[in-house]
C-alpha cells in the first residue's frame, strides 16, 4: 500500500470520528434533574434564613451531568409557607411553618422534565408545627422519577402527591396507607424507604420523627 492511499485512510478515519462526534453532540438530550439538597429544614420560620439548591441535569448522548441552576424554572407547590427565587428558598414573612416542595423544570424539545426537593418550616415553640411537641410524625413521598409517570394518595388523607401535598405529619402510631397509581402508559415499580415491595399499595404505622417513601414508576 503505498504512501498516499493509507494518508487518504487515515483522514477518512479521522473525518468518520468528527461526524459522529459532533452528530452525537448535536442530539444531547435532558433525561433527568436532580435537586440538590432532596430535603433542607428550616429550624425557625425567620424569613431572613436562605437555602441554596442546586439543580444537576444528566444528559445522554453522550452521558453527561451538568449544573443546570440557572436555566431550570424554580416553583414551589406552597408558597404560603416558603419563597423560592432561582433555587434560593426562604420561610414565607410571617412565621408560618409547615411543608412545601420545590421543582426544576425544563423543556427538553417539547417534554417537561422535572426535579423535586422538600422544604420543612419548622418552630418547635407550637404543637401544631414540624418538632412541636413529640406526637406528630413527618411522612414524605418522593415520586420517581417524574411526577407525571404517577400520583400517590394516603389514607387518611394527608397526602396527595404530585397534584397536592407530598409531605405532612400523622400521629405517631397512625397506620398510614400510601396508594400509588400509575398514569396511562406507565407502570408502578416499587416502594423503597418506610415503604417496600412492588404492591401498589403499603401501609406503615408512624414512628416519631421521619418517614421518607419513594415510588418509582417506570
Amino acid at each position: 500500500m503505498n504512501q498516499g492511499w493509507l494518508r487518504y485512510l487515515l483522514s477518512a478515519v479521522v473525518l468518520l470520528a468528527a461526524m459522529n462526534f459532533l452528530s452525537c453532540g448535536n442530539q444531547r438530550k435532558l433525561v433527568s434533574i436532580d435537586v440538590h439538597p432532596a430535603t433542607f429544614t428550616f429550624f425557625t420560620p425567620d424569613p431572613q434564613s436562605l437555602a441554596v439548591f442546586t439543580a444537576l441535569g444528566t444528559y445522554k448522548h453522550p452521558p453527561d451531568t451538568r449544573d443546570i441552576t440557572g436555566q431550570v424554572t424554580w416553583k414551589t407547590d406552597n408558597p404560603q409557607v416558603i419563597l423560592v427565587n432561582k433555587g434560593v428558598v426562604s420561610p414565607q414573612p410571617g412565621g408560618v411553618c409547615g411543608f412545601g416542595d420545590i421543582s426544576a423544570s425544563f423543556n427538553e424539545g417539547g417534554n417537561l422534565i422535572t426535579g423535586y426537593a422538600t422544604v420543612i418550616v419548622n418552630d418547635p415553640t407550637r404543637s401544631i408545627c414540624p418538632g412541636g411537641g413529640t406526637t406528630q410524625g413527618v411522612v414524605s413521598v418522593t415520586l420517581a422519577p417524574a411526577s407525571d409517570d404517577g400520583s400517590v394518595a394516603s389514607a387518611p388523607a394527608g397526602i396527595a402527591c404530585p397534584s397536592g401535598p407530598c409531605i405532612t405529619q400523622f400521629p405517631v402510631g397512625t397506620t398510614v396507607g400510601l396508594n400509588a397509581v400509575p398514569t396511562a402508559g406507565h407502570t408502578f415499580v416499587g416502594w423503597t424507604g418506610g415503604c417496600t415491595g412492588s404492591q401498589t399499595t403499603c401501609s406503615f404505622t408512624v414512628p416519631t420523627g421521619s418517614t421518607n417513601v419513594t415510588a418509582t414508576f417506570n
